[in-house]
């Protein structure tokens, strides 16, 4: 299944940072609450919303930092996804 985001959406998928212990013991971010650290799979259109031209600035493969709490979330296939609006990502992640 394919889910293509309209206007100002992105979806999302989150990113799972493995953490270590000072002792060595794996810690999956699975058992955490949600990461704020997602990766862009796709991107709307944009255009005019609420009046207002909104111009795309995320691509996908950009790994970004998005509101806690946002978005709608869905499961395709399996995966977990975020539905979100470009003004819910905070900061893009560079290397």
């Amino acid at each position: 299944m394919k889910l293509t985001p309209l206007a100002d959406r992105v979806l999302l998928k989150p990113i799972e940072a493995v953490e270590t212990t000072k002792s060595g013991i794996i810690i999956s971010t699975a058992t955490k609450e949600k990461s704020a650290f997602s990766e862009v799979v796709a991107v709307g259109p944009g255009g005019m919303v609420d009046g207002v031209e909104v111009k795309m600035t995320v691509k996908p493969g950009m790994k970004v930092v998005s509101a806690k709490y946002s978005g709608t979330e869905v499961k395709i296939d399996d995966q977990d996804y975020t539905l979100v609006k470009q003004s819910d990502i905070l900061a893009i992640v560079e290397d």
